[in-house]
């Protein structure tokens, strides 16, 4: 029981990410896997799944070593995941692909942003950014990268070409 309760908890955390994708994954069923958790229900409580977490949500698609899941006053408020690197994937509403990696996700509720950190990319298909540190406004998808000593770099392909 403790399991099952923990993944409701990440399920309905993630199923919040509005801008992320197709505004219609929100509405499909979400599948989480994990070799392991460590779930606490209380109001201010951090729960853990471990090894191989797979989330899948209509077109999202999460892969990590580790996601927590961070509660305060009984709402959750971050989620952070971890691996080698975290992956996540989704389709946009306009039907195209995006897949970020990095190090590290954290992605705050509160002001709906996302903190991807350690070999961050970001690959579209009309470009593809890269840096150590970037900052993704769920609202507006405005990317903010660098100002962390290491350089970001993008590839922007003309409206014509197609990203191999």
């Amino acid at each position: 029981m403790r399991h099952a309760s923990q993944l409701l908890i990440l399920a309905l955390a993630l199923a919040a990410t509005p801008a992320l994708g197709k505004s219609s994954d929100r509405n499909q069923p979400m599948d989480i896997s994990a070799d392991r958790t460590d779930a606490m229900l209380g109001d201010d409580s951090v729960s853990t799944l471990e090894g191989n977490v797979r989330i899948r949500q209509g077109t999202l698609e999460v892969d990590a070593a580790r996601a927590e899941v961070i509660r305060a006053a009984g709402e959750i408020n971050r989620i952070v995941l971890t691996g080698a690197p975290a992956v996540l994937r989704q389709v946009s509403d306009a039907g195209e692909p995006m897949e970020a990696t990095a190090g590290r996700i954290v992605y705050m509720l509160g002001d709906e942003t996302m903190m991807l950190t350690g070999n961050v990319v970001i690959t579209q298909p009309r470009g593809t950014l890269r840096g150590e540190t970037i900052k993704y406004d769920i609202n507006t998808g405005r990317l903010d990268g660098g100002g962390d000593g290491a350089r970001v770099q993008m590839r922007i392909l003309p409206k014509s070409a197609t990203a191999n």
